[in-house]
């Protein structure tokens, strides 16, 4: 596979036959399969059983056909298997039920263990490792999202709380991610040492960070991790969203593929960038809602943005919305690998 694959080839910015697609949240969201196994409760209590998060893998490979599989997990497993008292409540997200607000909370991260810490997730690699047919992308939370979610005791719009300890206490935010870096690259090292073949740090909302702030607060970090996941020889990509002034500083960071949401051009992001790293994206997941049609002009546009070149990974700006016909998707698939030669 590794010699073969559109994925890794295209994420080394190497030439292949088609230009390699998969989906962020591909895993789930819209899969009637999915619903009908998952059922009800939390995503920690889904992700710690194996063979059921195995076949969640599964079920988007074989239906949409895609390059590669994304592991069904959540970027807050680690952390939440540390016992900081973080659960994932359906319907309303991470929940934080004593947020970190001082030096004093950070002995509540000790340094994580994946064999202890983390078995099921390690086993659901090695079942997926034996019987995936594309690679498998193993991923991790970057410092600054994962901070946020700990910061704020869940999901935030403003990241008042984050920034505010940024700057009111930068010594104690710079160990916070030091050790939420740490967290990340354990995990990370045990996924591709479990069979993953490439993986994905999510700084999802770095975006919501001034360049200089990002610079100095959340780059630090996601280089760590990174950087130290050289030795392994995977891919690595860096994702974010409504990163468009931070795209050179994320190519920066060492990572062979960086992702690229629905606010800024390919071809743009492509300028910023420089001629490496590889780029992954664009497609707004909103237009998969309109229907094929109006999801088929935009990819068409994407492909075209991308110019041919080697070092195109096709995907959603973001992940997957709930309400997306499963059905325009694999046809996206379709059209992508018979139009986008790269």
């Amino acid at each position: 596979m590794a010699g073969s694959s559109a994925f890794l080839k295209a994420c080394r910015s190497e030439r292949a036959d088609r230009v390699p697609v998969w989906f962020m949240r591909q895993a789930g969201r819209s899969l009637p399969e999915y619903r009908r196994l998952r059922g009800e409760g939390s995503i920690l209590e889904a992700v710690r059983r194996p063979e059921l998060a195995a076949e969640l893998t599964l079920q988007p490979v074989r239906r949409y056909g895609v390059d590669a599989a994304i592991l069904f997990s959540d970027i807050l497993v680690p952390v939440a298997a540390l016992g900081v008292g973080l659960d994932v409540v359906p319907g309303r997200g991470p929940v934080v039920h004593e947020p970190f607000r001082s030096a004093a909370d950070l002995v509540r991260l000790r340094p994580l263990e994946p064999e202890v810490d983390l078995p099921y997730v390690l086993e659901t690699v090695r079942i997926l490792a034996a019987e995936l047919d594309v690679p498998l992308i193993g991923f991790a939370g970057a410092p600054f999202t994962v901070a946020s979610y700990l910061v704020e005791g869940g999901a935030s719009r403003d990241y008042a709380r984050t920034k505010a300890l940024m700057h009111d206490e930068p010594a104690t935010w710079h160990e916070l991610a030091g050790r939420l870096a740490e967290i990340a690259l354990a995990t990370l090292r045990a996924q591709v040492a479990a069979g993953a073949a490439a993986v994905q740090l999510f700084d999802s909302w770095a975006g919501a960070l001034s360049r200089a702030d990002y610079e100095r607060f959340a780059l630090p970090s996601s280089r760590r991790v990174l950087q130290g996941l050289a030795d392994l020889g995977v891919p690595r990509i860096h994702f974010g969203v409504c990163t468009g002034e931070l795209l050179d500083l994320m190519a920066g960071a060492g990572a062979e593929v960086v992702g690229v949401d629905w606010r800024v051009p390919l071809d743009a992001a492509r300028r910023r960038v420089g001629p490496r790293p590889a780029l992954q994206g664009n497609l707004d997941p909103a237009l998969c809602l309109a229907g094929f049609d109006a999801a088929a002009s935009e990819t068409r546009r994407i492909l075209s943005e991308a110019g041919g070149r080697p070092g195109h990974v096709f995907n959603l700006g973001h992940g997957v919305l709930p309400g997306t016909d499963p059905d325009v998707l694999a046809r996206l698939v379709e059209l992508v690998h018979d139009e986008g030669r790269p």
